[in-house]
C-alpha cells in the first residue's frame, strides 16, 4: 500500500526516517522509474521509507502558462503509476508563488526534514530547488550536513539506454520531453518504450453523435476532460480498461471525422473481440475508463463517403486485432 498525502499536514508526526525524493515526474518514464529504484533500494537497506515528493499543477503552469508543455498525464494517474514503482509514500505538494518563494534552505527544512524527517535525499547531479533555482547540488550537501542527511547522487538521471529497434540501435536519453514528441508525431510504440508501459489516457465515457454505432463500429467516447497528452490524430491499435479493471483489445481513433466534416477532436475506442452475448449489454456511458495506445495503423483520412470509411474500419479492426493478439 501506497500512502498519498496531499498536504504536509497529513504526514503522521511520527513518520519516518525516509529516504526522500523530489520532482515532477510527468509520465513516470523510466528514467525517473531507475531513480525510484534506486531509491527504494536504499531505503529498504537502512530501514527507511521510500517517499516521492511531486508538484500540482507543474510549475511551468505557474511561473509561465503560455509556455508551459503539455502533461503526458493527470495527477490521478502519475500518483497511480508511483505507486506501482513500489514507493511507500508520495507527497503532493501544492506549487504556487509563495512555494517558489523558499529559499533552498527554507524548502529542505519545511517538506524534506520536518515534515518527512529525511535521513537521506536521492537526487540528480544537475537538481535546482530553492527560490529562483538557486540550490543545486552543492546546497543539498551542506544541508545534509547541517540537518543530518546523506546525500545520495544519481550523476545520470535517467540515462540508461534502451534498445528501441530490432537492430539494437540505442534511443536518447528518456525524458517527458521525448515522450511528448513521440506522441505529438503519433508514435506511441516509441512513447510507450521510453514510458516503459502504453501511454494512457483516462476520462469519463460520453455520448457522442453515434456515427460509429450507425456505422456498425460503436465507440466509447472519452469527454473533453480526459487526463492524458492527445497523440497526434490517426488510427491506433490499444486497450480500454474498464472501471472493474477488464482489459478490452481496441482500434483507437483520433480526430475530427474529417468523413463527416468534424471541427472538434475526439478520441473514440471500438472494443473488439467482445463476445456474441456481452454486444447489446455492453454499456459504458458514465464509466471511468483508460485508453492505452499500443501502436498506430495510419493518419486520419477523409473518405469520399461512408462505404468507403466503413471498409477502411473493418480493415483497421483486423489490423488492431492482429497487432493485440501478437
Amino acid at each position: 500500500m501506497v500512502y498519498i498525502w496531499n498536504d504536509p499536514s497529513e504526514v503522521p508526526a511520527d513518520f519516518g526516517p525516509s529516504v526522500v525524493t523530489f520532482g515532477n515526474f510527468d509520465g513516470v518514464h523510466r528514467g525517473h522509474q531507475q531513480v525510484l529504484s534506486e531509491l527504494i533500494r536504499s531505503a529498504h537497506r537502512s530501514g527507511a521509507k521510500a517517499v516521492a515528493v511531486t508538484f500540482d499543477p507543474h510549475p511551468a503552469q505557474i511561473h509561465r502558462p503560455e509556455q508551459a508543455p503539455e502533461l503526458i498525464m493527470g495527477l490521478t494517474d502519475k500518483l497511480v503509476a508511483l505507486g506501482e514503482v513500489g514507493l511507500d509514500a508520495v507527497l503532493v505538494v501544492k506549487y504556487s508563488l509563495d512555494l517558489a518563494s523558499l529559499t533552498a534552505e527554507e524548502f529542505v527544512q519545511q517538506f524534506l526534514v520536518d515534515c518527512l524527517h529525511a535521513s537521506r535525499v536521492v537526487i540528480g547531479h544537475d537538481a535546482r530547488f530553492g527560490r529562483g533555482n538557486s540550490g543545486d547540488l552543492d546546497t543539498m550537501k551542506s544541508l545534509g550536513g547541517k540537518f543530518g542527511f546523506d546525500v545520495q547522487v544519481i550523476s545520470e538521471f535517467g540515462s540508461e539506454g534502451y534498445p528501441l529497434h530490432d537492430d539494437g540501435g540505442l534511443g536518447r536519453r528518456c525524458s517527458s520531453t521525448w515522450v511528448r514528441e513521440a506522441l505529438q508525431e503519433g508514435d506511441v510504440a516509441t512513447a510507450g518504450a521510453v514510458l516503459g508501459r502504453a501511454h494512457r489516457m483516462s476520462g469519463t465515457v460520453v455520448h457522442g453523435a453515434a456515427r460509429g454505432r450507425e456505422l456498425g463500429f460503436p465507440t466509447a467516447n472519452l469527454s473533453a476532460d480526459a487526463t492524458g497528452l492527445i497523440p497526434a490524430d490517426g488510427i491506433y491499435a490499444g486497450w480500454l480498461v474498464d472501471k472493474d479493471g477488464k482489459r478490452w483489445p481496441a482500434a483507437i481513433s483520433v480526430g475530427s471525422n474529417p468523413t463527416f466534416d468534424g471541427v472538434s477532436r475526439q478520441v473514440e475506442a471500438h472494443v473488439i473481440d467482445r463476445p456474441k452475448e456481452a454486444v447489446e449489454d455492453f454499456d459504458l456511458y458514465g464509466q471511468a475508463v483508460v485508453v492505452e495506445f499500443t501502436q498506430r495503423l495510419r493518419g486520419m483520412v477523409a473518405y469520399r463517403g461512408p462505404e468507403a470509411l466503413v471498409e477502411q474500419m473493418r480493415l483497421d479492426v483486423i489490423q488492431a486485432h492482429e497487432i493485440l493478439t501478437k
